[in-house]
């Protein structure tokens, strides 16, 4: 009879049937045991990693590729144990399990993974959905937390990221040509504004440059002005002292007159070039001084 020893690692929860019945369980737990009568199932307590990689349509009904990783692992083991097939047998001096149930249940998983992000992305357009990696995977993370399939099996989803979300090739390259082509938009904008904000200022500097010469003109104006009323004051004032040096000689008798004119020339002798003074003219005014003749005479 080969009796053989079981050792196990602290990451994995043996259990140990004798005849269909448990008979020993535990984590990391070592045993001897009898091959013949005794079945090991080997369920893993650490976290696991799936990659998962699926193509689902959005909204406007464009094929989106969604691929991720997602960590999950087992918070009730007896559970998994009960429910799906985790025996194992030494072969070559190392332990396998016997059937595809530890496959199927990371496929189960996934599935569940991508049945909610389906859910989520049937909401969503191609370009919010080629964004929304972020909010997706909390979205899809809170939903298989839920799921009761995993939940009485022990499952935990622990963490999921979406490395990324691709539309098809050919959608890909008309996003890249719409993309392109309102960049060359902006870049066309950019031009157009920069053009306008040119003849704008220019416009602006005409203006200036019009209200300049209009200042200036009404200044030269009001200048003429002033020079004119400047003028006309000088004038009138020259006309009232005129006038006023003259009204005293208005009340002279004429013979006053002409002697006061006689000497004011009798002064200026020295200035005066030529004086032609005929018998006729000196007769006439000594004539007309001894008569006393008037003013009004004189005028006429």
């Amino acid at each position: 009879m080969m009796i053989k020893f079981f050792k196990g690692e602290p990451n994995q929860f043996a259990i140990r049937y004798r005849n269909g019945k448990v008979k020993q369980a535990g984590q990391g737990i070592n045993f001897w045991y009898l091959p013949f009568n005794t079945n090991i199932a080997l369920v893993p307590t650490g976290n696991q990693d799936a990659n998962f990689i699926f193509t689902e349509a959005t909204a406007n009904f464009q094929e989106v590729t969604i691929q991720g990783t997602l960590t999950f692992r087992f918070t009730d083991p007896n559970a998994v144990a009960r429910r799906l097939d985790y025996t194992i047998e030494e072969r070559k001096g190392d332990y396998i399990y016997t059937t595809e149930d530890p496959e199927k249940l990371v496929q189960r998983v996934v599935n569940a993974v991508q049945t909610h992000t389906r859910a989520t992305l049937n909401d969503l357009t191609l370009e919010d959905a080629l964004t929304a990696a972020p909010e997706l995977e909390q979205t899809v993370l809170q939903a298989v937390a839920k799921e009761e399939e995993l939940v009485d099996l022990g499952v935990t989803v622990i963490n999921q990221h979406i490395i990324a979300i691709k539309p098809t090739p050919e959608m890909q390259k008309a996003l890249e040509a719409d993309y392109r082509e309102c960049l060359q938009k902006r870049a066309d904008q950019a031009i157009y504004d920069r053009r306008a904000a040119a003849v704008e200022e220019e416009r602006n500097i005409q203006e200036r440059e019009i209200n300049t010469e209009i200042q200036i003109e009404n200044r030269r104006k009001e200048l003429v002005d002033t020079q004119a009323r400047n003028n006309l004051t000088l004038a009138e004032a020259d006309a009232q002292a005129a006038e006023m040096q003259l009204n005293p000689f208005a009340s002279m008798p004429p013979q006053a007159l002409v002697g006061l004119a006689l000497k004011e020339w009798a002064a200026n002798t020295g200035q005066i070039g030529n004086l032609n003074i005929t018998p006729d003219l000196l007769g006439q005014v000594v004539g007309w001084m001894n008569s006393g003749t008037t003013t009004n005479e004189l005028n006429r």
